[in-house]
């Protein structure tokens, strides 16, 4: 029996995806469920498990767009396994050329003799052209009688890049992914559709590192290898202060404003096939460990490529951590349609006043990317102040004073 295996849909609205890889050959042997290929929509990387057991017959090439429902391979479920595993793809017959024989050689006939000029050696206009341009004569490949360069030459040479010094000079071209591309195109349309703006503002971290030094282990003991990170601390701070500005949980429809009030919170974690967006529902109802637990879990998905549609769909406001990458300072580009982004950025000791004193404390700069046509300059600069509030002040704020019940030890 011959099985047709399909493109299954990896989600609603997605229409097409495109083969990024094939994982066996044409030819094999496959198990049932065994990944055959990973398949890339414009949303996230799958694999494609075979349906049935048997040899595989491949319909599509690696970089093929193909249409959701569209036959990919053949599987002869009849074929008996082979012993040692996979069959080897199909053999090509090699034929031995047939031994030419021997001919004689026709004796050589004598070219007539032609004009011939050194190479590089330019007419009189084309000497003049070269001379404008600053072009060598010698660096020019003429086409005239006896390799002569002529106007022609000189009016469509171009000046050298410069000799090679050593090393190689070798390139590469290959095909963006179908995810990579989709994320290029959100980033231009960002920037192109929204009136983004970006807000700066400051952070002292000692009271964080403070309250994961004297508690992280005893944490990390407790809630099952789960580490007290800075990412509870920030997602806190930022479902606080998307409370008090609703605006910036926010975002627009053609004329509408849409309003939440739960919060999404996506999270930018960098997996092997880029930049992945997974989203942490209703962080406004999880407490540190929760946080911290959903955060592992979808980093450890996206890592193993097993990041889905359905993780990374949603999220009301975004969260990118550049720091873990050595970043000081950047602008993130808003994740759309969302209406706001929070930059964080890594942590170095700085001299900063204290009460008129000078003091050296782990200072880490934040951004907020956030569209003004739907945030103001007063909601967005009150939100940042918000989060450093709440990141400077944690046990207060974001702990109720009791930090032991806040990380449930």
């Amino acid at each position: 029996m011959i099985l047709e295996m399909k493109v299954p849909s990896p989600g609603e609205s997605i229409t097409e995806v495109e083969i990024a890889t094939w994982l066996v050959k044409d030819g094999d042997y496959v198990e049932k469920d065994q990944a055959i290929a990973e398949v890339d929509s414009d949303k996230a990387t799958l694999e494609l498990p075979a349906e049935a057991s048997g040899i595989i017959t491949l319909k599509a090439e690696e970089g093929d767009a193909v249409a959701v429902g569209q036959v990919v391979c053949l599987i002869d479920t009849d074929a008996a396994k082979p012993d040692g595993g996979s069959a080897p793809a199909k053999e090509e017959k090699k034929e031995e050329a047939p031994k030419a024989e021997e001919k004689k050689e026709a004796p050589k006939q004598e070219a007539p003799k032609q004009e011939s000029y050194a190479t590089g050696t330019p007419s009189p206009a084309a000497k003049k052209i070269l001379d404008e341009k600053n072009i060598d004569p010698s660096s020019v490949s003429g086409t005239g009688k006896g390799g002569r360069v002529t106007k022609d030459d000189a009016v469509n040479a171009k000046a050298s890049m410069g000799t090679p010094t050593g090393g190689t000079r070798g390139s590469e071209r290959s095909k963006l992914s179908m995810l990579r591309r989709k994320v290029a195109e959100r980033l231009v349309a960002a920037k192109n559709e929204t009136a983004m703006l970006t807000t700066f503002n400051e952070v002292n971290m000692t009271p964080i590192n403070k309250i994961r030094a004297e508690y992280k282990d005893a944490f990390k003991a407790k809630h099952g290898g789960v580490s007290l990170g800075f990412m509870s601390f920030f997602t806190k701070a930022v479902v606080r202060a998307l409370q008090l500005y609703p605006d910036v949980n926010s975002m627009i429809d053609g004329d509408y404003k849409i309003s939440y009030d739960f919060c999404d919170i996506s999270v930018a974690v960098s997996g092997p096939k880029g930049l992945m967006v997974p989203v942490v529902r209703n962080a406004e109802t999880l407490t540190f460990r929760g946080i911290e637990s959903e955060i592992k879990r979808l980093a450890i998905r996206a890592r193993d490529g097993q990041i889905t549609v359905d993780d990374m769909t949603g999220g009301t406001f975004t969260i990118s951590n550049g720091g873990v990458f050595g970043s000081m300072l950047s602008t993130p580009i808003i994740n759309p349609p969302q209406s706001g982004i929070l930059g964080m950025h890594n942590i170095i000791e700085r001299p900063i006043a204290v009460d008129g004193k000078v003091e050296i404390h782990p200072m880490m700069y934040v951004a907020l990317s956030y569209d003004h046509r739907i945030i103001d300059g007063r909601e967005s600069v009150g939100f940042l102040v918000a989060v450093k509030e709440g990141l400077e002040n944690p046990e207060e704020l974001l702990m109720d004073n009791n930090p032991k019940k806040a990380l449930e030890l």
